[in-house]
């Protein structure tokens, strides 16, 4: 199962896909977690993980990935092949945390190096092409906003998890996402993140009950190892209710 996680920056993405590598991984899965954010460079170090040899710069960087799209077989590797497994990707492109695998797309390194898009397509043609296993789940850590959706990335997934944090941007994003999903036909559901008692109801109305699988705290904890780039060892039930959902989606 292939699981995308989205949202508005700031709304705790990187920090909820670890998590729920981490919690799929105690459930037994094995967990390919995919980093498709151009710009944010911290979810290996929320893993405890040193960053694996980014699968763009394996390619030859952008150049490289667009020469190797225009060659009569596909790509020209083996990686790319129809059908392909979690255990075909180059072992230098894997960073390892107990059975959690971690795959980085792309990284902006300069400045003026030109559009994402080849980041994009390079995402949407891995998930695309990944033949998952019964006990298998990807988690896909997006980029901030909805420009993947428009890309087409979301079309080789399963499911979409919408993180929401206590802002009105976040609110109208997540009712744009909804919208965008609708239309392309995949299930969508919101966690709520950074939630206390004082806008839990601020939060809550905004949306379809039945879309809501869970609400996460706001952590002291949490937002201290993500200011100090420390790993995330926090173990919280609230996390559990998403793997519950992913876990009942596999089954359907």
């Amino acid at each position: 199962m292939k699981v995308i996680i989205c949202g508005k920056g700031g709304s705790g993405k990187s920090t909820i896909s670890a998590l729920i590598a981490k919690a799929l991984d105690t459930h037994g899965f094995n967990v390919l977690l995919i980093d498709a954010d151009e710009s944010n460079t911290g979810l290996h170090r929320l893993m405890g993980v040193s960053q694996p040899v980014i699968l763009m710069d394996s390619l030859g960087g952008k150049k490289g990935f667009k020469q190797k799209l225009n060659r009569v077989s596909p790509f020209g590797s083996e990686l790319f092949k129809q059908g392909m497994k979690i255990d075909d990707i180059s072992e230098e492109c894997i960073s390892r945390s107990n059975g959690i695998r971690l795959l980085v797309i792309g990284k902006i390194h300069t400045s003026g190096e030109g559009c994402a898009c080849p980041m994009g397509l390079l995402s949407k043609t891995v998930l695309s092409k990944l033949d998952i296993g019964d006990n298998e789940v990807v988690i896909i850590d997006t980029e901030a906003g909805i420009e993947h959706l428009g890309r087409g990335v979301d079309a080789g997934c399963d499911l979409i998890i919408g993180v929401v944090d206590p802002s009105f941007e976040s609110f109208m994003l997540a009712k744009k996402m909804q919208e965008m999903a609708g239309k392309a036909e995949i299930e969508i559901v919101f966690v709520l993140n950074k939630v206390d008692d004082t806008v839990e109801a601020a939060m809550t109305k905004h949306f379809d009950p039945e879309k809501v699988i869970t609400r996460i705290p706001n952590s002291n904890t949490i937002f201290m190892n993500s200011l100090e780039g420390k790993e995330l060892k926090t173990d919280l039930p609230e996390i559990n209710p998403i793997c519950e959902q992913i876990e009942k989606f596999k089954k359907i």
